[in-house]
């Protein structure tokens, strides 16, 4: 008799195939993933949200000790395999739930009512929109790790005066303080990308906690009109809120040059000049 489904082998290969065109490589070093987890230091009890299962190499690492485990993939098959495994193997998967979603569409406070922690090897092509999702819910996140690019990783945790830094920096210091935690070669997964990646780490909260801002969304697009045109300085950018007169005298009582430029400000002098004219 033939069977209907295709050899485990296929199986694996149309899967990879499809996490390929959504931008994601599977960690297939054992030693990466337990290097990983380590750093993830999970405690008992505590609650997980990952992004990305694949095929639930972290989700097992991540399981036990009383732990909830939500993990959230967004391809079929991958989910299918995965509830497969769970549901035959229940006792290997303690507390572990499996999701079929686009994680930019899950509302997290229907997941789970407590605080929680987030681990997610993420897509190269869209961290960006992934974080700004999970911000909206910072007040039950304790600490975000996700593997990705290198490159935007130094973006986040760039500081004032670097070239790397800008909106993407900002955003995720106001809500968290993140550093470099691992770089990850290119062969740690499979398929291999062709950059070099990283895990960072984002304890919770950020500057947020100290600089009093009550219209945060409203702050945040103030930012992002300042990184709006890079090359110009404060004075161009904010043109369209306040006279020059106006802009001038804020920018000299937040005690900056008048030749300032946003990738200079800290979070506290964005919030300075917000409070004058935003």
């Amino acid at each position: 008799m033939i069977s209907s489904r295709p050899p485990v082998l296929h199986c694996y290969t149309l899967a990879n195939m499809a996490r390929q065109r959504m931008g994601q490589h599977f960690l297939a070093d054992a030693a990466w993933r337990e290097r990983i987890v380590k750093v993830l230091s999970p405690a008992a009890n505590e609650s997980w949200i990952e992004i990305g299962a694949g095929h639930g190499e972290m989700t097992q690492l991540l399981a036990g000790a009383g732990r909830q485990v939500v993990a959230i993939e967004a391809d079929e098959r991958l989910y299918e395999d995965l509830q497969q495994k769970v549901s035959t193997h229940s006792r290997m998967w303690p507390g572990v739930r499996i999701v079929l979603g686009d994680v930019l569409t899950i509302d997290f406070h229907e997941l789970l009512s407590g605080d929680f922690r987030v681990y997610g090897n993420l897509p190269y092509y869209i961290t960006s929109p992934i974080l700004h999702h999970l911000f909206h819910y910072a007040r039950q996140i304790r600490s975000i790790h996700i593997v990705i690019q290198l490159e935007v990783a130094e973006r986040i945790v760039a500081r004032p005066g670097r070239r790397e830094y800008g909106y993407l920096s900002a955003i995720c210091q106001f809500y968290t303080n993140p550093e470099i935690v691992l770089r990850i070669p290119p062969g740690a997964f499979r398929p291999p990308p062709r950059v070099h990646s990283a895990l960072v780490r984002m304890a919770l909260p950020g500057d947020r906690a100290s600089l009093n801002i009550t219209e945060e969304k409203q702050f945040l697009e103030f930012i992002q009109g300042c990184f709006e045109q890079k090359r110009k300085t404060l004075r161009n950018n904010l043109r369209g809120l306040a006279g020059d007169k106006q802009i001038h005298q804020v920018i000299a009582d937040c005690g900056l040059p008048p030749d300032a430029r946003a990738e200079q400000l800290t979070l506290a002098q964005f919030a300075c000049l917000f409070g004058r004219i935003g």
